[in-house]
């Protein structure tokens, strides 16, 4: 029998996710041994001919090359997971989404003519059916082993879809917010990164996205959220920040980003109108 044919794909993104695969370390040897690493250039030189199996795809789509190839990498895979904010928001780089493409351009490179870029920083899943989205920036190396080696026994994946309160809880970590009135996105965010903010006193920044469903059924309710970020010290314009770091397409996210900066400027018009 052959063994299951494995691929990491990147697209436009910093690597962090692939260097979690990596950094799996005794169970990648394992891992190894149970799959055919068809491509993965982070780690080998080596390509094997489509088609594969599972493919792992980091990185948004912000090229027309980066469009052409994710078609091809969809077409070549019996499963796609994508890993990473980028790969499921549009990562960081979906912040130029708010503005001038050739604005930015111009700031940052001295010869902008020269670049293909987008106008906009997509999620895969905006332009191929996607199997599977592993959230987090970078992605949990527990939750990859899990996707992977579910797909490889071809059940499904059992990947939280609860919010990081709940892993502050498992944990036995005092509520930061409760405790010390620090701002916490927890309540709105996945679970995945095992609430590593809380547990040294920090407030959870939304690395892993919103929680998923629609607000009052399962899904993040920014809505009760932002009073309770106004009582522990930030303005709306902070508020808005703070939903815009990571997974800053994320409909939840920049919804809750847009509602905020709107309040900000009502705020702004009243104190000029007084």
């Amino acid at each position: 029998m052959t063994k299951p044919r494995l691929a990491v794909w990147k697209f436009s993104s910093c690597d962090g996710c692939q260097l979690t695969v990596l950094d799996l370390e005794d169970e990648l040897l394992a891992l190894a041994g149970a799959v055919e690493i068809g491509y993965f250039l982070e780690a080998s030189r080596r390509e094997l001919p489509p088609p594969y199996d599972l493919s792992l795809v980091e990185g948004s789509i912000a090229t027309a090359a980066d469009l052409e190839r994710i078609r091809r990498v969809r077409e070549q895979s019996r499963y796609l997971v994508t890993i990473g904010a980028c790969a499921t928001a549009g990562g960081v780089q979906a912040l130029r989404n708010l503005s001038s493409l050739p604005e930015y351009q111009a700031v940052v490179y001295a010869r902008p003519e020269y670049l293909d870029s987008l106008d906009r920083s997509t999620p895969v899943a905006a332009h191929v059916p996607v199997d599977l989205e592993l959230r987090g920036c970078p992605i949990d190396k527990r939750q990859l082993l899990e996707v992977v080696t579910a797909y490889l026994a071809d059940r499904k994946p059992d990947i939280p879809t609860h919010s990081v309160c709940f892993e502050c809880k498992l944990r036995g970590t005092t509520c930061v917010t409760v405790a010390h009135g620090t701002p916490c996105l927890g309540p709105v965010t996945q679970a995945g990164c095992g609430a590593l903010c809380p547990a040294y006193g920090r407030g959870c920044y939304g690395c892993f996205g919103p929680v998923p469903g629609p607000a009052g059924h399962g899904g993040p309710n920014t809505r009760a959220l932002l009073p309770l970020l106004r009582r522990d010290g930030l303005a709306d314009a902070d508020v808005a920040r703070l939903y815009r770091t990571f997974n800053a397409e994320a409909p939840a996210f920049a919804e809750a980003a847009r509602r905020a900066e709107e309040a900000a400027e009502a705020a702004e018009d009243a104190e000029d109108a007084s």
